[in-house]
């Protein structure tokens, strides 16, 4: 028993970092920074590990690109598989593109003829799909955008304006102008206004072959600005949430809002 021990302790260990890592969700570009006329591949997933296709893929229904002129363009053979969806996209513009998939849903628990219902889905269906007999209705409406970027020749911002709905990222430093063993600065905002005290947490990719997360924790400040300097070169994921009550749904009585985004973090 005692030769077990040790490969028991280790198998234990395995579960607990685990156990610790919650669903993420994420886009993942083929690359980011590119010359003039480019084309690359977008991955869309719900993984245990970053950026390892282990779970559901993410639908590309509420998926919006921007391109560096502020247009909306489409993306090119969208495809959804058992673990991920994927698409391409023709950057053939110069400038930078936000890919975003853009979440405004409801969340709603019941009581029907005794039984404790939950339902998800979009807030005009509410009406329809909710009993008008049922009791005890709590509505959460559901905010969210995963996003990420590339750049086809010089960087620009046009693209990366927030709309002031919803928790959103303003950088400060360009998504696309990241260096191992450099400082840069995102903003947040809150429906416009910056969002202080909101904790970020950053993670570096691989997960799946560490036995710890090597996360980052950090806070906004007052202007809703953190900085970072980058451990080293490679794909980031970045996330932060929060849960108020300012809703935009009739009937809801908290909002829960949350932002994540893929970063590619360059050698110097």
């Amino acid at each position: 028993m005692k030769a077990l021990r040790p490969v028991v302790a280790a198998a234990l260990a395995l579960f607990a970092a685990g156990a610790a890592q919650a669903h993420k969700s994420w886009l993942l570009p083929s690359a980011t920074v590119l010359t003039a006329d480019q084309w690359i591949t977008v991955d869309a997933a719900v993984s245990n590990d970053l950026f390892y296709f282990n779970h559901v893929p993410i639908r590309l229904d509420n998926l919006e690109i921007t391109a560096p002129d502020g247009s909306i363009v489409k993306p090119e053979n969208p495809f959804t598989g058992k673990f991920r969806s994927s698409f391409d996209l023709h950057l053939d513009k110069p400038g930078t593109y936000k890919m975003a998939l853009v979440n405004n849903g409801v969340f709603a628990s019941y009581e029907l003829n005794g039984e404790k219902k939950r339902w998800r889905g979009k807030p005009d269906d509410l009406a329809k799909d909710i009993p008008a007999d049922a009791k005890n209705v709590e509505i959460t409406q559901s905010a969210g955008r995963v996003e990420t970027f590339a750049t086809a020749g010089a960087p620009n911002d046009t693209a990366l304006k927030a709309t002031g709905k919803g928790l959103e990222m303003a950088p400060v430093t360009h998504p696309n102008d990241l260096f191992a063993g450099e400082a840069a600065t995102f903003r947040f905002t809150l429906d416009g206004k910056p969002a202080a005290d909101l904790a970020v947490e950053i993670v570096p990719g691989g997960s799946r072959w560490r036995n710890a997360q090597n996360e980052i924790a950090l806070k906004t400040d007052k202007n809703g600005e953190i900085s970072v300097t980058w451990p080293g070169a490679g794909m980031y994921w970045l996330e932060t949430a929060l849960q108020d009550n300012n809703t935009t749904v009739p009937k809801a009585t908290s909002r829960r809002a949350s932002y994540v985004a893929t970063f590619e973090v360059l050698a110097p």
